[in-house]
């Protein structure tokens, strides 16, 4: 897939010295950055809906309490 960004040239002088200086193209950083911000997302997400079933039914079991209930030693 080809993808095509307008820059200013600020913008792309800073973009391609970062690149540079972690000696990646800049299109590795594009990927790179873009995979990041989805998993940061996705995260969040998963925390927030993690978080309102805690605020639901706040209660919390210890790691022996769980490991006598599916039998681990």
């Amino acid at each position: 897939m080809t993808v095509s960004v307008r820059l200013s040239s600020e913008d792309d002088a800073i973009i391609r010295q970062y690149a540079s200086f972690n000696n990646i193209s800049v299109s590795e950083l594009f990927r790179q950055s873009v995979l990041r911000r989805i998993e940061d997302e996705y995260d969040l997400k998963a925390y927030e809906e993690a978080k309102a079933e805690y605020d639901k039914n706040p209660t919390t079991y210890s790691m022996d309490e769980i490991k006598a209930e599916f039998g681990i030693k």
